[in-house]
């Protein structure tokens, strides 16, 4: 029996910068994707982007180039992506994108990255010192907000996964293990597994990712 696990990118589908990776953790197992920003234009796509204190999200287009939209404008676009896998008979769904997402259709099995990651965290290193990897600056606020409810210090890096990747991650690593960190985050599933494996090892601590996890939370689901 063909096993089938539906992925919906708030960026444009297909995801290859992702996608490939996560199928070779899972297998022999059919990966159908689609994107909240899939057949808008790039005036279309400016339109959401965030402005004020918006919730930040970088994500990806189908060209391989970066943008950023606000939470709550790519919100119900990623429902109905979300809503059309069900509909179609896709009982698993696989988020990928480690936003927070308040409200999204729920009306088969979604898996959400950053609850994963977040509890996942919570469970291993609360109120240990945390460094956090994320794309952009302007995500640095909402990022240390948001993980210093574990209790304690935590310090946020911008290190983009889709521009100069390898040097920006490796200079962040740096960085939070001169800050101390006891524990990278990798908060953004444009984070590749080699990443994660050169900001652990530049830091010399342990480091987990919200791509990585994921993977593994979909494995563990369907064998």
């Amino acid at each position: 029996m063909e096993r089938i696990v539906g992925t919906v990118t708030i960026g444009q589908s297909p995801r290859t910068d992702v996608v490939p990776e996560i199928s070779a953790i899972l297998g022999d197992v059919v990966l159908k994707e689609s994107g909240a920003l899939d057949g808008l234009s790039r005036e279309e796509i400016a339109d959401l982007a965030p402005k004020g204190d918006d919730y930040v999200l970088v994500t990806r287009l189908a060209d391989g180039a970066s943008v950023q939209v606000a939470e709550r404008h790519i919100t119900p676009r990623v429902v109905e992506r979300i809503k059309e896998h069900f509909g179609a008979g896709v009982s698993l769904v696989l988020l990928l994108c480690t936003g927070e997402f308040a409200e999204l259709e729920e009306s088969g099995l979604l898996i959400r990255p950053q609850r994963l990651l977040f509890h996942t965290v919570s469970a291993v290193a609360e109120g240990r010192r945390l460094g956090i990897l994320i794309p952009s600056p302007e995500q640095v606020p909402q990022a240390e907000r948001r993980w210093s409810a574990l209790g304690g210090a935590v310090r946020a890096v911008p290190a983009s996964p889709y521009a100069g990747a390898d040097e920006a991650v490796g200079r962040a690593a740096m960085e939070l293990k001169r800050w101390g960190a006891e524990l990278l985050i990798l908060d953004c599933i444009g984070y590749t597994e080699s990443m994660k494996a050169l900001a652990r090892r530049i830091a010399g601590v342990p480091a987990i990712s919200g791509r990585g996890i994921a993977a593994h939370a979909v494995r563990e689901l369907i064998g």
